[in-house]
């Protein structure tokens, strides 16, 4: 399976032109997704099978020879996980309240098209309860997806600012092995805040950071 990213005009017959231009060289179309529309183009995200013997270059060829077309991004993408919406995710955070925010660090991977995600604790964190362990003024990374990287407090604290949602762009040596990594950091209260990564871009859109900035905002605080 791959999701393959694509941006083309936002007029009519556009969205066929491309789709056409992928079957041509035997891509099967599982699903579509808008991702932004903007200034006279539309962003789009498929997800599609391709035959054994075609290589992703065959597609990428294949739509960019469209007028105004071109492939932004083309990954391979995990068999069965299927396109998840934003109300999806927000529906298990309501079920679960107390675990909202690791229902969304654990869903952003698939929801974000991203490859990790994780949760960090701030210095002064309390539990729910009003209890919690003695401050020692580190950050915490207290839950994580697979492939998420180790961040220490030292690390952790060159994502900052914690107060607004941003992206930014790892570069150089800092955290090895996620260089030229683009993330974006999303505060949940005063306390955690979520981080959500792609290995080697594209970089999130802003319809993306506003999704996830939402999503942080409807997690309940303590």
């Amino acid at each position: 399976m791959f999701l393959v990213r694509v941006s083309l005009p936002d007029v009519p017959g556009s969205l066929g032109s491309v789709a056409t231009a992928m079957g041509s060289v035997g891509a099967d179309i599982v699903a579509v997704e808008i991702v932004q529309k903007l200034g006279g183009t539309v962003i789009d995200d498929f997800m599609l099978t391709l035959p054994t013997d075609k290589l992703p270059d065959a597609l990428v060829s294949a739509c960019q020879g469209l007028d105004g077309v071109n492939v932004e991004w083309i990954s391979r993408y995990p068999e069965g996980g299927g396109l998840q919406s934003d109300l999806e995710t927000l529906e298990r955070m309501t079920a679960d309240p107390e675990h909202a925010a690791e229902t969304l660090v654990a869903a952003a991977p698939t929801v974000f098209r991203s490859h990790w995600s994780t949760l960090l604790q701030l210095p002064g964190h309390t539990g729910a309860d009003g209890t919690g362990s003695e401050d020692d003024g580190q950050i915490h990374a207290v839950y994580s997806t697979d492939h998420a990287p180790r961040l220490d407090h030292a690390a952790a604290s060159r994502l900052a600012p914690f107060d607004s949602t941003h992206r930014l762009v790892i570069e150089g040596d800092w955290l090895p092995g996620y260089d030229d990594s683009t993330v974006v950091v999303a505060p949940i209260d005063h306390n955690r805040v979520v981080v959500v990564g792609r290995i080697g871009g594209p970089a999130f859109l802003d319809s993306e950071i506003a999704r996830l900035n939402h999503l942080a905002h409807l997690i309940p605080t303590a």
